[in-house]
């Protein structure tokens, strides 16, 4: 019997994705858990895997968008495992030195490579059998694959005009005639973050508001706490947990932000949910804080570090990506001076955070070299009026430059 292979859910507000790349072709006998491909959409990479063994016979290629419950492969779970991969291994068993070229090769193959560095291969279409791994056992990394990747890109930029640069295909990337530029597909996953953006746009009212804040009280606080701090929680005081607490007194503070517009509904969440954009090579993903109101200092720190580990090392679970009510992106980590953040469907509102930098402000009728931090609150003006969103950045700015406002449970 042919059992459907159909696009699953995977968050709401995403209602389709990519197959970027099958990892099993069509004929191929399959177990149940075996990773069958990789879908992309806006918010994270995940592999859907097998539900029973049997053939695999796909309907889609690579690379075509599809909608959420679509089928995109049956499974005939009538049709046993071929015997005949039995023999082969028996008869190589006894010869353990000629195994060896076999078991590199299998390491670098594709399905050996862990979810990061398989991620960077597919986007890149980077050849792992030209490359030499620096990991355990020949493994490939991160690192491998990325200054592969990076040697390409080098190559075909110092091709000589009309020269062919031999990595690069006619369908993939293309050098103009006189060399002045290359003409690389987008991938997937980049052209869902660009349809995603292009939506926010167009569906949502946005208005950007500032305001700046003096970074003096946290940053005393946080030199003089940070020893003991680490001590007993073993991670870093930063300044993203101060942020989390104070948007979320904000937030209790004008609760529209907090909301969602829904058809004609106004959804008013009365829980804090917080997505925190973290920066990977790779692109920004928003892992979300759940119940940022009823967590310590500690416990949001551990979080946030937590989810960058994982973000670097590819393993990001689409739950942890889903159902953010509100969210907090610090552009100042990259220098940033300043920036109008796009908002994050559907949510009505994202806190930007930017560069602490030394400028003179007036202090008690004197004039002081503060280090001062601008911030900015993207908000869907459909849902929250301007006075809202000045009152929300208003109480931001007083728990930072007065976070004894705060609850401070170090």
């Amino acid at each position: 019997m042919a059992i459907e292979v159909k696009i699953p859910a995977v968050g709401e507000s995403i209602s389709s994705g990519v197959v970027s790349v099958w990892h099993k072709k069509s004929g191929d006998f399959v177990n149940a858990g075996d990773a069958l491909f990789t879908l992309e959409t806006d918010k994270v990479s995940t592999e859907i895997t097998a539900e029973t063994p049997g053939v695999l016979d796909t309907m889609v290629p690579e690379g075509q968008e599809v909608k959420i419950g679509e089928v995109v492969a049956t499974i005939d779970d009538s049709k046993t495992a071929p015997a005949k991969s039995e023999p082969p291994e028996r008869k190589a068993a006894p010869k353990k030195t000629e195994q060896k070229p076999a078991a590199a090769s299998k390491e670098k193959s594709p399905t050996a490579l862990s979810p990061a560095v398989r991620r960077i291969v597919e986007e890149e279409r980077v050849e792992t059998e030209k490359i030499s791994g620096t990991g355990k056992d020949g493994r490939l990394t991160k690192g491998d694959v990325l200054a592969a990747a990076q040697n390409r890109k080098s190559v075909g930029e110092a091709s000589f005009p009309g020269t062919a640069t031999p990595s690069l295909t006619a369908a993939e990337d293309r050098q103009s005639a006189d060399g002045r530029f290359t003409r690389k597909k987008m991938s997937p996953l980049r052209r869902k973050i660009a349809a995603q953006l292009v939506m926010a746009q167009h569906t949502a009212a946005i208005l950007t508001t500032f305001n700046e804040c003096d970074m003096t009280a946290v940053q005393e606080l946080r030199a003089k706490s940070q020893e003991a701090f680490m001590k007993k929680n073993s991670v870093k005081l930063g300044f993203m947990s101060f942020f989390i607490k104070a948007s979320v007194e904000a937030l209790k503070t004008v609760p529209p932000v907090n909301g969602r517009i829904e058809d004609e509904d106004f959804i008013q969440n009365n829980f804090y949910d917080i997505g925190v954009a973290v920066g990977t090579d790779r692109g920004l993903v928003v892992p979300v804080v759940r119940d940022a109101d009823k967590k310590s200092f500690a416990d949001l720190e551990l979080d946030i570090a937590g989810f960058a580990t994982k973000a670097r090392e590819g393993k990001l679970k689409i739950e942890d990506l889903q159902g953010g009510t509100f969210t907090i992106s610090n552009g100042g980590v990259y220098g940033s001076l300043l920036s109008t953040p796009i908002l994050n469907p559907p949510q009505s509102g994202i806190l930007g955070m930017h560069k602490i930098m030394e400028r003179p402000a007036a202090v008690n009728g004197k004039v002081e070299v503060r280090p001062m931090m601008y911030l900015a609150l993207s908000y869907d003006h459909r849902a929250i009026d301007g006075k809202e969103a000045v009152g929300f950045l208003i109480k931001v700015k007083e728990c930072i430059e007065d976070p004894k406002k705060l609850l401070l449970d170090f």
